[in-house]
């Protein structure tokens, strides 16, 4: 599955599909959170986040994908990410773009 941020792919003929999109939400465990909470106090990368963010842009990656092949899509285009917080320990990754089908 090709996955692209451009909102056209040049020289290739296909039709639209329609929008499809992925989500989840990812918390921290408490122990995990007040550990991170020290870490900002002197700064420096809260790797433990990174990780969690790592994992959740490609988890809702993943469910984006498998409805774009549900529709039979060949590509997505056009490919956003959005966060949100959700509460004070959890935060929303969406994904969204075009379902395409090369003709």
């Amino acid at each position: 599955m090709k996955i692209v941020t451009v909102e056209t792919l040049q020289g290739v003929n296909y039709e639209e599909l329609g929008i499809v999109s992925g989500s989840t939400i990812q918390s921290k465990n408490f122990v995990s959170d007040f550990g991170q909470s020290l870490k900002s106090i002197v700064g420096g990368e809260l790797k433990s986040y990174t990780g969690m963010m790592e994992k959740a842009r490609s988890q809702a990656t993943q469910r984006m994908v498998d409805q774009a092949v549900q529709m039979g899509a060949d590509a997505v285009i056009g490919v956003r990410y959005t966060t949100s917080a959700i509460m004070a320990q959890a935060a929303e990754v969406l994904v969204f773009g075009t379902a395409v089908r090369y003709k």
